[in-house]
């Protein structure tokens, strides 16, 4: 639609609301017309006019009848485009024909009545007048054919006359209406700009209707796309989870053979690469989990130079390797954090400073403020535009990697770096200027005392020692079939009495004949059935709460939620042997005097 053929529509819906208006205001006029008319014939009454006052009466009464039913009716049928113009030609007959028949009381009274009454008809009709004013102007018409009507009824009585007196009483009621005229051109124009806002604030608010509804589309898809990716990495993660926990299994039996020294530099490099794929796909853990919202702090109190020298002998050598400088400042200042939590946080934070420097190096230090600490890592890499800092903490958002070089990560470390900070309650913050490197803070309590002075074996310390799970009856319940062959093999290797079923009636078969003493189990199994309920089938069917673990390659947040909340210890495919064995240590309540001490900090 044209512009002009927009404004022309315009005009049309402004008229029609301006019929409607003027009819509305008719449909409750009855009684006030009738009520003057009738008070103006008990005042002019005598036998001389009585014929005359009832004839008029009579018109009047018709007019006002005419004018009300038609209005009526009109409003009931609908006033529309179509028929506005139609409406308005005849209700200007019906006003026409009232104006007459109020004016004709100028014929009855004016020059033969007393001068008090000719002064009430005068002052009557010029009501008339000017209520027809606030009625009849926003359809201009109407009010001029009314009118025009009652001004030349009554003029030509007042000159029919002949005496100055009356004549000069026609020039001053003609002047009279022309001053009504223009008030009710204005009271028209009035009445359109208010109706014009009126459509102007509806097309708006329509406007705006649509926009929000678009904008509530956009983010119903936008969720649904959030959605479809999250099953789709938890689906894949899970796929790719299962080989290569087998792989990490299989490669530490593979580790215990006798191999010549060629063997063991390949050994070594199969290694490496399954571990790259571990720490992709934990990193994609991370992310499911504080998605899921299952991240339970453990909070305690300690110090952090051990946990510094710890990340700096781990990270420094890929400094070393860019040709950067590595430094991290001595403190003995101690925290209250979760130290496990704390130290993924650092290391994503470190990496990424690595990642991104080419020259100079970075320094990692930490300030007291207040009641809190401030742990900065401070670099001279390429720095962030002030544009870019708050999307590098959306997830798969990279600087400076178009190609999606998966030697550069996946985008997800600061993402999980932000959700992590979140979930401890500590604060993040980012100082940045391209060219000039990047300050990341991250401001914890405090804690002045009763801190564990060893949370080595909290952040993956040395291993324990060997033969602690000798003799161990171990059930496991696996439905693939590789994971089975790999876990009977590395268990058998650590002097596990291990068994190994594919799902639930096999697990209930094995507990009836034989004294387990620690459960195994995938979360997904067969037949749609979780590990947790497996475990719980089991334990009522061996009489006795055993201690049991679960393993999963499963990171959707839905999952993660369920696995969660059985309250079985829980650990992520692909799972380290090291980590799998201090978990089964622990489970089976063989602890050593040395790792007791570690309880002050769980």
């Amino acid at each position: 639609m044209s512009a002009l053929e927009r404004e022309a529509d315009l005009e049309r819906n402004i008229r029609v609301e301006q019929v409607r208006l003027v009819f509305l205001g008719m449909k409750n006029s009855l009684y006030l017309g009738v009520t003057l008319a009738l008070l103006l014939v008990m005042v002019l009454y005598d036998n001389e006019r009585h014929t005359r006052l009832l004839g008029w009466l009579a018109m009047v009464v018709a007019g006002r009848l005419l004018c009300v039913g038609y209005a009526r009716w009109a409003l009931r049928r609908g006033v529309e485009q179509d028929n506005a113009l139609r409406l308005i030609v005849h209700m200007g007959v019906i006003k026409a024909f009232e104006g007459l028949a109020w004016g004709l009381l100028a014929w009855i009274a004016m020059g033969q009545a007393s001068l008090p009454e000719q002064l009430l008809v005068m002052a009557s009709l010029a009501g008339v007048g000017s209520n027809a004013v606030s009625l009849l102007a926003p359809v201009f018409p109407l009010y001029f054919s009314m009118q025009s009507m009652l001004l030349l009824t009554i003029n030509s009585k007042l000159w029919v006359i002949g005496d100055p007196t009356f004549r000069m009483l026609a020039l001053g009621c003609a002047l009279y209406v022309a001053g009504q005229v223009g008030q009710a051109l204005l009271a028209q124009r009035a009445s359109r700009r208010s109706i014009a806002l009126r459509f102007e604030n509806l097309e708006l608010v329509e406007r705006l209707r649509g926009v929000s509804e678009q904008a509530e589309q956009a983010r119903i898809k936008a969720e649904e796309a959030n959605l479809a990716k999250s099953k789709f990495l938890a689906a894949a993660s899970h796929d790719l989870r299962q080989p290569v926990h087998a792989q990490e299994l299989f490669l530490e039996v593979l580790a215990r053979s006798d191999l010549s020294d060629d063997q063991h530099k390949v050994l070594n490099n199969a290694r490496v690469a399954s571990q790259a794929s571990a720490e992709m796909l934990n990193t994609l853990l991370d992310f499911s989990r504080i998605e899921a919202g299952v991240i339970t702090p453990r909070r305690c109190v300690f110090q952090l130079q051990p946990l510094l020298n710890k990340l700096a002998n781990e990270l420094g050598g890929l400094a070393d390797a860019k040709g950067i400088v590595y430094r991290s400042r001595e403190t003995h200042l101690a925290v209250n954090s979760d130290p496990a939590l704390l130290e993924r946080i650092l290391r994503n934070l470190i990496t990424n400073a690595i990642r991104y420097t080419e020259t100079g190096g970075l320094l990692v230090a930490c300030r007291k403020r207040g009641e809190r600490v401030s742990i900065e890592v401070i670099d001279t890499g390429i720095g962030i535009d002030a544009r870019q800092q708050r999307e590098i903490f959306r997830e798969f958002h990279q600087l400076g990697n178009p190609e999606r070089d998966r030697l550069k990560g996946l985008g997800l470390g600061l993402a999980i770096t932000d959700g992590l900070v979140r979930s401890l309650g500590h604060g993040l913050s980012l100082v940045s200027e391209p060219g000039r490197g990047s300050i990341f803070r991250v401001l914890l309590p405090l804690a002045r005392s009763d801190f564990s002075e060893d949370v080595r074996d909290l952040m993956g310390g040395p291993a324990l020692p060997s033969g602690l799970l000798q003799g161990l009856r171990v059930l496991v319940i696996e439905d693939d079939a590789s994971l089975r062959m790999g876990m009977l093999q590395l268990l058998a290797e650590w002097g596990c009495d291990c068994r190994t079923v594919e799902g639930l009636d096999e697990a209930l078969a094995e507990v009836g004949e034989w004294s387990v003493q620690l459960l195994v189990s995938d979360y997904r199994l067969r037949e749609h059935l979780t590990g947790a309920e497996v475990i719980a089938r089991a334990r009522e069917a061996a009489g006795r709460e055993l201690p049991a673990l679960i393993i999963t390659g499963d990171t959707a947040p839905e999952r993660l939620r369920e696995a969660h909340d059985s309250g079985v210890p829980l650990l992520h495919k692909p799972v380290s042997p090291a980590q799998l064995y201090r978990t089964m240590v622990d489970l089976s309540g063989v602890r050593q005097d040395r790792y007791a001490h570690v309880e002050s900090c769980p």
